[in-house]
């Protein structure tokens, strides 16, 4: 049993909660992902770690509600417990693989969206306690839907972006990274982009055409984590890998988004699954 010991809601739906794992807590990296069940009869649900500290032996992950299993983890408070908390899974991000003094001389990007502001932080604060300054895009339909806002301005350098123009930037994130670039002369060695489907589609588009290289996190495809019910499959450079156990990221000039999109659609209006939490069969 693993207990949760705070939680707050973010946004509307958007719950934060900090779990007590300590073994998780102690092996963690960014990028990777955990499942929980809530109990013995729950679904499992892949999340990514948005936060740990190895030293109170906690991990923080942030959920939205969208479907019956999203809903029973955020109808969950501090103090009750998780059946399940398995991790941590996929493969770390590969700003881990290099050198310090290497990361220090990259000008590195991220774009987030929507709840992909919480895996980001986890890569941009790694990034802050080794010296490195990331730029961080953060984009969302309105104010009142970002998340992390202030939690990333303590480790990197943000700006932010709404549909609407009700803060930052009047526009999407790929018209910001236009901005950046053309109107304020910024220069990206590479950039990490996570947040829904089709933004990271465009993004990485947006990307490819000023030659940055880019790395998209696929990690809403998943369903089991484990590779064997195949809910995950997604063509990366014309070959199949499997977001779970390949990734969860991936380089963004590669992935078919468009067919990532059809697997992401397929189970929903299914009167044999959970329509909004993806509940595929081999969970019967």
């Amino acid at each position: 049993m693993f207990e949760i010991v705070e939680k707050r809601v973010l946004a509307p739906q958007i719950v934060e909660m900090k779990v007590k794992a300590p073994l998780v807590a102690a092996s963690a990296k960014p990028g990777q992902f955990i499942i929980v069940r809530t109990d013995r009869y729950g679904e499992r649900i892949p999340l990514t770690v948005c936060d740990y500290d190895a030293a109170q032996g906690t991990v923080t992950i942030v959920t939205q509600s969208i479907g019956i299993s999203t809903r029973k983890i955020n109808a969950l408070d501090a103090g009750d417990y998780f059946d399940d908390f398995a991790g941590p899974l996929g493969n770390p991000s590969d700003l881990l693989e290099l050198p310090d003094e290497e990361l220090k001389r990259q000008k590195i990007l991220f774009i987030a969206g929507g709840v992909g502001t919480a895996p980001v932080y986890p890569q941009v604060k790694w990034l802050h306690e080794k010296g490195v300054e990331a730029d961080v895009i953060i984009g969302a339909r309105t104010k009142d839907l970002f998340t992390y806002v202030d939690e990333m301005k303590r480790v990197g350098n943000v700006f932010l972006a709404t549909d609407d123009g009700s803060e930052g930037f009047h526009g999407n994130v790929t018209e910001l990274l236009k901005d950046l670039i053309e109107r304020q002369g910024k220069t990206y060695d590479r950039c990490v982009i996570i947040g829904p489907m089709i933004m990271m589609k465009f993004a990485a588009r947006a990307c490819a055409a000023y030659s940055i290289p880019s790395v998209v996190s696929l990690n809403a495809l998943m369903v089991d984590g484990t590779g064997m019910c195949g809910a995950c499959r997604v063509s990366v450079g014309g070959q199949t890998r499997f977001t779970c156990v390949d990734g969860p990221e991936f380089d963004g000039s590669l992935v078919d988004f468009d067919e990532a999109m059809r697997r992401q659609n397929m189970y929903k209006n299914n009167p044999k699954t959970d329509p909004e939490t993806h509940k595929c069969n081999c969970h019967g």
